[in-house]
């Protein structure tokens, strides 16, 4: 009896992923269950001294299993089914592994759920959601300091998808509360943890605009609307845009996620301005 056996059919029979931890912890206790029943019979009044049962050798082989094994015979497992060609794979996330078929059959699973389709993001829900992803836990002031605009609809919009769930109170006035994604956000997007985001590191240490800046900066703004305003000349929608907020923007879109439209037409007008001054 092979350990990737054992742990393919733990995966087949459990409802809910398994990390390697608790599949290790069910093999020890399968192990443990027969050495007690071998204890008991040892014990028995009318036990043979000379037949005692002993622990099997493919139970004594496992009896020291653990997380480090657990994933070299998955990692084993997982190689046994690409060279057979198999439709599937044991895929860890962030609650364990489990057993899903590979993407390019996706096209035919979904023909058994008819009902179902495939739901997207808008593109400011998608921008709430990043910043959520990379800089949990966060406040929905930081989050409108971000984007410059509220959020509360984008927010509720991603609770009620179960992506974000809301994870405490900062120690801040008020005691807002923090924003963090679930464990769902994780699975529909392939990664274990936040360090598996792209360029999690990159965007994590980039520093973001606080509340009270966008607060300064609105001030600002205002006030020079209207001395353009009465200048006689309207005030250009990407000037509210610094080179730093462009960048961030940038920073944002190799992740994946679209830019705002005004930040994107700034960092073309800042390109078109660069190559005439070069």
């Amino acid at each position: 009896m092979e350990l990737s056996a054992i742990i393919e059919a733990l995966l087949v029979a459990s409802e809910d992923p398994l990390p390697s931890s608790e599949i290790a912890r069910l093999i020890r206790a399968r192990v443990a269950e027969a050495e007690d029943a071998i204890a008991i019979a040892l014990d028995a009044e009318d036990a043979d001294p000379d037949n005692k049962p002993e622990l099997s050798e493919d139970l004594a082989a496992i009896a020291d299993v653990n997380e480090n094994t657990i994933t070299a015979a998955i990692a084993q497992l997982n190689h046994s089914y690409e060279v057979t060609g198999r439709a599937f794979l044991c895929t860890e996330r962030a609650k364990g592994w489990k057993i899903f078929t590979r993407a390019e059959y996706a096209d035919f699973v979904r023909q058994l759920f008819p009902g179902r389709k495939p739901s997207r993001l808008s593109g400011p829900a998608m921008e709430t959601l990043a910043i959520i992803a990379y800089r949990q836990p966060v406040t929905k002031a930081s989050l409108e300091a971000v984007r410059g605009v509220s959020c509360d609809g984008m927010v509720q919009k991603l609770l009620d998808r179960e992506l974000v769930k809301i994870g405490g109170r900062a120690d801040l006035p008020g005691r807002p509360m923090l924003y963090e994604t679930t464990d769902l956000f994780f699975e529909h997007f392939g990664v274990k943890s936040v360090d598996e985001l792209p360029n999690a590191n990159e965007l994590r240490a980039v520093k973001l605009p606080e509340p009270e800046d966008v607060a300064e900066n609105n001030a600002d703004q205002e006030n020079s609307e209207e001395s353009d305003s009465q200048d006689g000349e309207p005030a250009a929608d990407s000037e509210s845009y610094s080179q730093e907020d462009i960048e961030k923007q940038l920073a944002l879109s190799g992740a994946g996620i679209p830019q705002a439209p005004e930040a994107e037409a700034a960092a073309e007008e800042n390109s078109a301005v660069t190559d005439e001054e070069e």
